[in-house]
């Protein structure tokens, strides 16, 4: 028997193999190896005292962790939107979130994706400090893979740890960054010990440490809402009505309340945070999302929780809510509530919606997209090919109507080794696979200018997909969402070398129009000579008249 394993993930073990003496039949079962945080330093728990440790929710997946003066921030997306403009926070962060940001230790940033890694955020940090450790993964997709395209790159004081290996912060804190076991290029969850207490954070990871976690750990939080994927959001035809949708959204929202739960069963925290899924497609022009795309309630998650595991109790958190964890392993009351804040101001009711279409609308209005001759350029820069694969794009109002002209219908082909820019569909698009993307135009053009990931059109809503067959490629998916090239194309290149043509096109013209005008000219020259060969001809006629009278 040969074992396999995908490349960067987790590796399987070999089985050992037995037989049953009754029935002669050969039994496989897995060993099962000491797991990091069993091996090395162990530490046995050590009393905590009321107020030495406490855990504070900001918004979303941010969380702001004080152990005995030190300070440690999960995950801040603070302001601003994610996933371009998909994405906004529905609760409002505290008043001082950036004060208290720039006093942080340590930074932990889960993965690239925008509602845990928010520029946007940082960029206001960094105004403040630059110098506080950022700690991400080893993932072989960079968490900042995208820093240069926002300016950052070498501004930050960014730390790659290991997986599975403890980083030590003081004489009692250390942490050690775990891989996804489903998404192990891309997704990481952290646990940390003080004084031989742990704090799991699984945050959006399918399968935490390839479902090797812990046991009895002191508090745990996960992710909880769903809805955070384009599919079948953004899909269309066949299948995709809004029925089905709906039929669907509802079946997998269960699904991942009872996967949820049986984590944490295994698990069996003292404490369980449902968090990193409080956010709302706040946009005006994708209120049908807000009707439609419904999220799981984290307090039907903590009830199913308590009724399957009495042992466990549940949190939900609001902003600036703070658990005591002295007081939880005292088993007295430990949660604090803030203060002068009523339930209503939890919610945010307005975002800086306009702001960020400032910046769309000037992607849109871009000198670049006044022909196409950058298509060849940024599909060569996104290195895709050798697929059978059909992609038509087609630029659409906020409607996703879309808005057909040249310039705004793109056809491309990626089964040869360099993708072909097409004029229109194949004849014979029936037998090839054939991917159609309807895409905000200012949110497509932002996109294609700054080099940005795709993830922002799919899984923040700003594109619907249809597919023939009804098939996931996933290739170019993960391609376009995971693996372009870190620097953007060089399209100061391109705009250089279409002023140029335009110039060396002027010039032809230049020189035939004063082909023209000589021709022209010596038309004119010709027609004075014969005016002359002809009035010269009449004077001999009369003369000539005259002597014969």
């Amino acid at each position: 028997m040969t074992y396999t394993n995908p490349p960067n993930s987790f590796v399987q073990e070999q089985l050992a193999v037995e037989e049953d003496e009754d029935s002669g039949s050969l039994v496989l079962y897995e060993k099962r190896p000491p797991q990091p945080w069993e091996q090395g330093d162990v530490r046995e728990p050590s009393k905590i005292k009321p107020g030495e440790v406490t855990i504070t929710y900001m918004t979303h997946a941010c969380m702001e962790l004080k152990f005995n003066g030190f300070t440690f921030f999960f995950d801040p997306w603070l302001t601003g939107p994610a996933f371009l403009r998909g994405w906004w926070l529905q609760h409002e962060p505290p008043s001082d979130w950036l004060q208290r940001l720039s006093k942080a230790d340590a930074i932990y940033i889960s993965h690239l994706h925008s509602d845990h890694l928010s520029y946007e955020t940082l960029a206001k940090l960094l105004e403040i400090r630059k110098d506080i450790p950022i700690y991400v993964g080893d993932l072989s997709t960079p968490v900042f893979l995208r820093a240069p395209s926002h300016g950052m790159e070498g501004k930050l004081n960014i730390n790659v740890c290991k997986f599975d290996k403890w980083v030590e912060l003081t004489e009692d804190l250390r942490f050690m960054i775990l891989m996804d076991g489903v998404h192990p290029a891309m997704d990481t969850c952290i646990l940390l010990d003080y004084k031989g207490h742990f704090i799991l954070n699984t945050v959006d990871c399918t399968c935490p440490n390839g479902a090797r976690l812990p046991k009895n750990v002191d508090v745990m939080m996960s992710d909880f809402a769903g809805g955070a994927s384009g599919f079948p959001m953004t899909f269309f035809g066949g299948r995709y009505t809004e029925e089905w949708k709906r039929k669907f959204i509802k079946t997998e929202r269960q699904k991942l309340l009872q996967y949820k739960a049986s984590v944490v069963k295994e698990v069996k925290p003292k404490l369980y945070i449902p968090f990193a899924g409080y956010f709302v497609e706040a946009h005006p022009s994708d209120k049908y999302l807000r009707d439609l795309n419904l999220k799981n309630d984290p307090n039907d998650l903590c009830a199913l929780i308590e009724n399957q595991c009495t042992d466990v109790k549940t949190w939900v958190p609001v902003p600036d809510r703070t658990i005591d964890l002295g007081l939880l392993l005292e088993n007295r009351p430990f949660s604090i509530d803030p203060k002068n804040m009523s339930t209503r101001d939890y919610y945010k009711t307005s975002w800086n919606i306009a702001e960020t279409e400032i910046s769309l609308q000037e992607s849109r209005n871009h000198q670049l997209f006044k022909t196409n001759d950058w298509l060849q350029t940024y599909f060569d820069w996104a290195n895709f090919s050798n697929y059978d694969l059909v992609v038509r794009i087609m630029e659409t109002d906020e409607n996703f109507v879309p808005i057909f002209d040249t310039s705004r219908d793109i056809i491309v082909d990626f089964e040869a080794n360099k993708p072909k820019i097409l004029s229109s569909v194949p004849k014979n698009i029936a037998n090839r696979n054939y991917l159609e993307i309807k895409a905000r135009t200012q949110c497509f053009r932002h996109t294609i200018l700054k080099g940005e990931l795709w993830d922002g059109l799919y899984i923040g809503f700003q594109c619907q997909v249809s597919r023939n067959p009804d098939t996931f490629h996933f290739k170019f998916w993960d391609h376009f969402q995971i693996a372009l090239p870190l620097e953007p194309p060089n399209w100061e290149k391109v705009l250089k070398d279409r002023k140029r043509d335009k110039s060396v096109k002027r010039d032809e013209n230049t020189a035939c129009v004063s082909v023209k005008s000589n021709v022209a000219a010596g038309y004119a020259d010709l027609g004075w000579v014969k005016y002359s060969m002809l009035t010269a001809a009449l004077a001999i006629i009369v003369v000539t008249i005259y002597r014969k009278k």
